[in-house]
């Protein structure tokens, strides 16, 4: 009401001076003349006590009239359902299945390296040569007795099959046919090994040895080869929520360093219990398509152990407890726009989560919850109610 008044008298001095008197100073100024300016202003400086004056009038007749100055001011929230979920917080980390060390299997001189670092590399692709020392020679010599053994071995099986010559002959050709094939296969495979390749696809995050390095199985690493696109978090959780946490768990986990959030679910829960520490692995996979999640980084995993369909909820702010303990909240009772009695409730409280607080009783929908202003308040005081 106050401030319609002084808008009022605002637009009243508007309409009655206001493009007259700017068009007056204007023209004033323009003059170029020091004392009609001086003059101008003085007379300016009169209307602005006259009206100052008058505003204090108005303020004293409002004061007088106005029968809710002295009603505490309060804010209310309008109580509906609504859906709550409360999650609860653990630590994890960001880990890949696919970051491994890669090691020669083979011992000898690495002759070439044939990636970079930072490189993208397929599945198979050679990524290192380690010199064979003679064993590819050795390799040929064995294929051409392995060819000179099967001959034999063909052409004993047809005099055999036409009854010419003994069995033993054919059993004998045969034997060494097979021995040298297999001794042709292992030194085949063992030559292979020469060979360092990818065992899956992704990116060479470091080439660890050198060209001309000596090396050996399980002694000298090669090369890092990381894949990011299948990430995940693993975190630990404490085993009172075991029966809460169940695969298929909605997850929201929040990576601080990169600043991202993701929504998921629980991909994975663990069947064993860890006696250190009383928990629980849970696995929950992170889409990684920029590239920005990275191995090792430090996540915070809210895990939704319960959910309340039409449930009620209020700000945490504006339950109280009296002397009993009891938690209390105000609902407005209202009598007009702007004014009402705050009414004192007993209510029973559940969970929170984010300042909210559940309201299991007490309260009902379509009331109004007084959230600002109740502290001083007591049972059936007049309230104002600010919009």
């Amino acid at each position: 009401m106050k401030n319609l008044l002084y808008i009022s008298l605002f637009s009243l001095l508007l309409v009655s001076c206001g493009k007259t008197e700017e068009g007056s100073v204007e023209d004033v100024i323009a003059s170029n003349n020091l004392e009609e300016i001086r003059a101008k202003k003085v007379e300016l400086s009169k209307q602005q006590s006259e009206i100052a004056g008058k505003i204090e009038q108005l303020d004293a007749a409002i004061n007088q009239m106005d029968d809710t100055r002295g009603f505490p001011v309060v804010t209310v929230q309008e109580v509906i359902d609504t859906t709550f979920r409360h999650y609860t917080r653990v630590q994890g980390d960001v880990a890949t299945r696919e970051n491994i060390i890669i090691y020669p299997e083979f011992s000898g001189v690495l002759s070439q390296v044939h990636v970079e670092e930072g490189q993208q590399v397929r599945k198979g692709q050679l990524l290192a040569t380690i010199d064979d020392g003679g064993l590819s020679s050795q390799v040929a010599q064995l294929e051409a007795q392995a060819n000179l053994a099967k001959t034999t071995f063909e052409r004993q099986q047809r005099l055999w099959e036409q009854n010419i010559g003994s069995e033993i002959q054919f059993l004998e050709a045969q034997t060494t046919y097979q021995s040298s094939q297999n001794a042709v296969n292992q030194l085949r495979s063992q030559l292979a090994k020469t060979n360092v390749r990818a065992p899956f696809s992704g990116v060479i995050d470091e080439v660890i040895s050198d060209e001309g390095q000596v090396v050996n199985p399980g002694q000298n690493q090669l090369f890092r080869l990381v894949n990011l696109e299948n990430m995940y978090v693993e975190a630990a959780v404490p085993e009172t929520y075991l029966n809460q946490i169940k695969k298929g768990t909605s997850v929201i986990v929040e990576i601080p360093a990169i600043n991202k959030q993701y929504e998921g679910e629980v991909k994975q829960v663990g069947s064993f219990i860890n006696p250190n520490n009383r928990t629980f692995q849970v696995e929950v996979s992170i889409p990684n398509k920029d590239g920005f999640v990275k191995p090792n980084l430090i996540a915070t995993v809210r895990l939704n152990d319960y959910t309340a369909e039409g449930a009620i909820t209020i700000p945490e702010s504006a339950i109280q407890k009296n002397s009993m303990g009891e938690s209390i909240v105000y609902v407005l009772q209202k009598e007009s726009d702007s004014t009402g009695t705050a009414v004192r409730k007993t209510v029973e409280t559940g969970k929170t989560q984010d300042n909210q607080v559940e309201i299991l009783s007490g309260i009902e929908t379509d009331e109004q919850v007084i959230i600002q202003g109740s502290r001083n308040l007591r049972d059936q005081q007049k309230v104002k109610v600010k919009n």
